[in-house]
């Protein structure tokens, strides 16, 4: 990032546009770039949107732009911007983001969507997120049952216990940590038989040898537990249909969030498995991206 000198202190403006250009140098896409550049300094200020737009020919303090050309420096050096500025908002709640738990995705805000929509919801007593990685599923679903006043058991599965802990940091900040119970285990095995009304995930569902490929942004930063599905991306997916199948109510719903090429696998999956109403939806982008079934 352009240093300017100390007789010209810059606007925030400027920093936007040397911020953006200096990103586009290290590697990130035109676009992207003032995308990110406008994340950072929306951070370091304090300000979004029009108000951002309204300060441009504002000179922020020195120490703030020190810590803008510490924050486009770590970018630049391919760590993720929602790491660098600590969180990220997911469908109607802000978590806490750091290497410790998959950064929260769009495609998942609308499974979600699809829980909430679901007629299964409507009447659940009991929800389970299986990997629940930073929360967000099962926060998100317990904010919207805190908004419409109701009383809901949530329950929090993952098996890395830093992801549980960045959970428990998420659930304590919204206010949300009396509504559920964080158990750190292995997919459906924590679940009594017969227990729940809904059960969602986002696995892990990346095959091993495509993990190696992937761009550095992500294979370098985010953790490799949380989307090696194994060699051909399904070993997690398997285990948490065949398990629900004992942990569901009768009438209860699997959700899953899945690979954009794992749609008919998965259909045949839920079919072997005993599922009813199996359900194969395509995320904004047109690709399959979830998976729903229904215990008879």
């Amino acid at each position: 990032m352009t240093c300017p000198s100390e007789a010209t202190p810059p606007t925030l403006g400027r920093l936007l546009e040397s911020g953006a250009a200096y990103l586009s140098r290290h590697g990130v896409e035109a676009r992207e770039a003032q995308t990110q550049a406008e994340i950072l300094v929306s951070e370091a200020v304090g300000l979004k949107g029009p108000g951002l737009t309204l300060a441009r020919d504002r000179t922020p303090a020195p120490e703030t732009i020190e810590r803008l050309r510490e924050m486009f420096r770590r970018v630049a050096a391919g760590e993720p911007v929602q790491y660098v500025i600590g969180h990220w908002p997911f469908h109607d709640i802000e978590l806490k983001t750091d290497p410790r738990a998959l950064i929260p995705r769009p495609e998942t805000e609308e499974l979600v969507e699809r829980v909430l929509r679901s007629p299964q919801w409507a009447r659940a007593q009991t929800v389970a997120d299986i990997g629940t990685g930073t929360g967000a599923i099962v926060l998100a679903l317990a904010a919207a049952a805190r908004r419409q006043g109701r009383t809901i058991a949530f329950t929090a599965i993952d098996l890395s216990p830093e992801a549980l802990s960045l959970a428990r940091e998420n659930a304590a900040a919204l206010g949300l940590a009396e509504r559920v119970r964080f158990t750190e285990g292995n997919g459906c095995a924590a679940l009594a038989p017969s227990s729940q009304d809904i059960i969602v995930s986002n696995p892990p569902y990346i095959a091993a040898a495509t993990v190696d490929a992937l761009p550095p942004l992500i294979r370098a930063h985010e953790p490799r537990m949380a989307l090696d599905g194994g060699p051909d991306g399904l070993d997690i997916l398997r285990q948490i249909v065949l398990d629900a199948t004992q942990a569901l109510r009768p009438g209860g719903r699997l959700f899953l969030e899945i690979g954009d090429e794992q749609g008919l696998a998965l259909r045949r999956l839920l079919d072997r498995a005993g599922y009813t109403d199996v359900t194969i939806a395509r995320d904004f982008a047109g690709h399959d991206r979830y998976a729903e079934g229904a215990l008879p």
